[in-house]
């Protein structure tokens, strides 16, 4: 496909896409020419009233409504097909949406229900979007890159047959940024995804076009990915839930991107709702399959929520603690403002303690996953884009070329930043450990902080292009740490306002605070994290 230049090729991505949208029926609705910067409220206008229902009903409602044929799959993913193709037109985040397979699956589901009176799995009938670069048998596997347009899927996913098998209907793919590696969502193929809540504004990446998709309601329940902090941007960015799991949980094989094989900081597959028990209802169902007997790199741990160790002993209060930064870049006010009022609800609850989690050397942290993300110097990235003649995107040249971490590494060199690596995880499994308030039978430490309350950003969505800051998620990636973002409230800029007088601390801490002016940030989402200690998931 050379011979259309990175441009043509581009367009045939687009009208690929537009003609997907176009096969919707009934047949999206088209928005108006001049949209507001807050575009949440337009499908409640612009669809039917059952559609709307149906769109912004939780996962977990929604399969017991099919389960009892309350619902027919064939209505609900009618109804998330129209809503996703409107997500389309207002905020630029679906590469493909699949009516045909999708109606034919929900079909057949209806019909199983209606032949055996019974769901065909715990999943019967729930549409699941899925970000583009997971792959789909014979379908396009670009993973942002231009050069890739003509990659296909050689087969399913592990992931998703498994959520095929519990009887979900995939129904959307979502778009992701060039390289994979940015905390935004704009390529080269289909341009800029904007956030539904303030569209001058990021929905976050990588996995950003889930994140708008989930926003607007036009799903329920996503699939994505994270290295750096590209589920929980997104899902924070959004006002979602998303779950960073513990590498190894959730089987990855069948994505594309480039490093296939790297292990120095290992990406993970994981979940974006519209509510914290559709995060729930997908890990239990992906674990309940036991992928590691399919992908044996996987550790053999189900999922386990109602299991006594993730109780809390009689007399024991849950232990909360709170890192209101992270010593390098201070939160914006909002951010403040958010992890105060969260604070003050938890301190009323008697069987809750709350303390400070004090930063350990989080800019060691950088320095080294930094020097880890593109151990063979961006060549494999840098080989992707040129093959096309595309151009860099902003954030791509961010994370590379004005990286200075970036460099060719030798296997001795590997093995330097993998042995640092270690050592500043038992470092700070040491922190964590210094907590406990006894120990056990075997000396183990007992008592200790059960989880840490962050930000997920130094703010809100940011302003498109601007989101340089990666530390309070990428923290985690290094770590290994399981993280879920959650939902506070919304940016109001006669609440929020500047902290005048503020001295930044160094240029990343002056960056971040400029960049915020509250009227620019009106009605971002604000939200937070807990992140737990490895295969702490549940917790």
């Amino acid at each position: 496909m050379a011979e259309h230049g990175w441009e043509g090729i581009a367009k045939i991505a687009q009208d690929f896409r537009d003609a997907s949208v176009r096969r919707v029926e009934p047949s999206v609705p088209d928005v108006p020419s001049e949209l507001l910067k807050d575009v949440t409220d337009l499908p409640r206008r612009l669809l039917a009233e059952n559609e709307v229902l149906i769109t912004q009903t939780a996962p977990e409602n929604l399969v017991e409504s099919l389960a009892i044929g309350k619902l027919t799959c064939i209505a609900v993913v009618t109804a998330f097909l129209r809503r996703a193709g409107l997500a389309q037109k207002l905020t630029n985040c679906i590469t493909e949406l699949l009516p045909e397979e999708a109606l034919r699956r929900a079909k057949y589901l209806d019909d199983y229900y209606h032949e055996h009176n019974r769901p065909i799995g715990p999943l019967h009938g729930l549409p699941i979007s899925v970000k583009e670069h997971i792959g789909m048998k014979g379908k396009g596997l670009n993973a942002g890159f231009v050069g890739w347009w003509h990659h296909k899927g050689g087969d399913d996913a592990i992931t998703l047959k498994i959520l095929w098998q519990a009887g979900c209907v995939f129904y959307a793919r979502t778009t992701q940024p060039q390289t994979l590696m940015h905390l935004e969502t704009s390529n080269n193929l289909y341009g800029v995804t904007v956030n539904p809540f303030n569209r001058d504004l990021t929905p976050g990446g990588s996995s950003g076009g889930e994140g708008a998709l989930l926003g607007l309601r036009g799903g329920c329940l996503g699939i994505g990915s994270d290295i750096g902090g590209s589920i929980r941007s997104p899902a924070a960015n959004c006002g979602l839930y998303g779950l960073r799991p513990t590498s190894y949980r959730i089987p990855v094989d069948g994505w594309s991107g480039t490093m296939q094989g790297e292990e120095h900081i290992v990406a993970v597959m994981g979940p974006l709702s519209t509510s914290l028990e559709g995060v729930k209802l997908f890990m239990k169902t992906v674990l309940s399959a036991k992928p590691w007997l399919i992908e044996p790199s996987c550790v053999p741990i189900p999922w386990r929520d109602q299991d006594s160790q993730l109780t809390v002993a009689q007399n024991k209060k849950l232990r909360i603690a709170v890192l209101w930064s992270d010593g390098i870049v201070k939160p914006h006010p909002p951010i403040t403002r958010a992890l105060t009022e969260v604070v003050t609800k938890l301190r009323d609850i008697p069987a809750i303690e709350i303390s400070a989690w004090e930063p350990h050397k989080h800019d060691e942290a950088w320095e080294i996953i930094a020097s880890l993300f593109f151990a063979d110097g961006a060549q494999e990235e840098t080989a992707a884009i040129s093959a096309s003649g595309e151009p860099w995107r902003p954030l791509s040249r961010f994370i590379i070329h004005e990286n200075p971490y970036v460099k060719h590494l030798s296997v001795e060199e590997i093995w330097y930043w993998t042995n640092r690596r270690e050592q500043y995880r038992r470092a700070y499994n040491d922190v964590w450990n210094a907590t406990a308030t006894g120990t056990g039978p075997h000396g183990e430490p007992e008592g200790t902080v059960d989880v840490i309350l962050a930000p997920v950003g130094p703010g809100a969505a940011p302003p498109l292009d601007q989101s340089r800051y990666w530390g309070y998620t990428s923290q985690w990636n290094l770590l290994d740490y399981p993280a879920l973002v959650f939902p506070v409230s919304k940016v109001d800029p006669e609440v929020d306002q500047v902290e005048e007088g503020y001295e930044p601390t160094n240029e990343k801490d002056a960056f971040n605070y400029h960049l915020y002016e509250p009227e620019k940030y009106r009605g971002a989402p604000i939200s937070l994290q807990l992140i737990g200690r490895r295969y702490e998931d549940e917790k």
